[in-house]
């Protein structure tokens, strides 16, 4: 399984992850956005609604009676309520297992130290897990860089 790291130091999470959920939409994929808790779920729902006036972001949250149908699920728990392909993880969220995904994402904040702390232990889990890791930092124009 791919698993990417994308270190934000230009944007903040609001930012930077509606654009990742649309190209993974496009490629086809159902699309899982773990958080470590509801009040960051809530403000994701409420960004996914409005980010871009000329887009459009279909998702629900795993509070709601119909999770495993959403093509976007916003969730505080590493189940794979709604047969994701991609999940992403915010804010440490613990992923629990990652069977059955094709690419996990973990976006930090590089101004956040507990958020780094986190990635650090995450990454060395995931490789030793045997897992193609790859690591990616924002450029002062915003675009992702691989650094390694």
């Amino acid at each position: 399984m791919e698993v990417l790291f994308y270190h934000l130091t230009e944007s903040t999470l609001e930012e930077a992850l509606p654009p990742l959920v649309e190209k993974s939409l496009e490629r086809g994929w159902k699309v899982a956005v773990q958080t470590a808790g509801e009040e960051r779920r809530d403000a994701i729902d409420a960004r996914l609604w409005t980010f871009r006036d000329d887009s459009f972001v279909p998702h629900g949250t795993d509070r709601e009676p119909n999770a495993a149908e959403q093509p976007v699920l916003l969730t505080t728990t590493p189940d794979n309520l709604n047969g994701a392909t991609i999940r992403f993880l915010v804010d440490g969220a613990e992923p629990g297992s990652l069977d059955g995904y094709a690419r996990a994402v973990f976006l930090f904040d590089g101004h956040d130290t507990a958020q780094l702390d986190a990635a650090r232990a995450q990454w060395k889990a995931m490789k030793a897990a045997g897992h193609d890791v790859t690591y990616w930092q924002q450029g002062p124009d915003r675009r992702w860089e691989r650094k390694g």
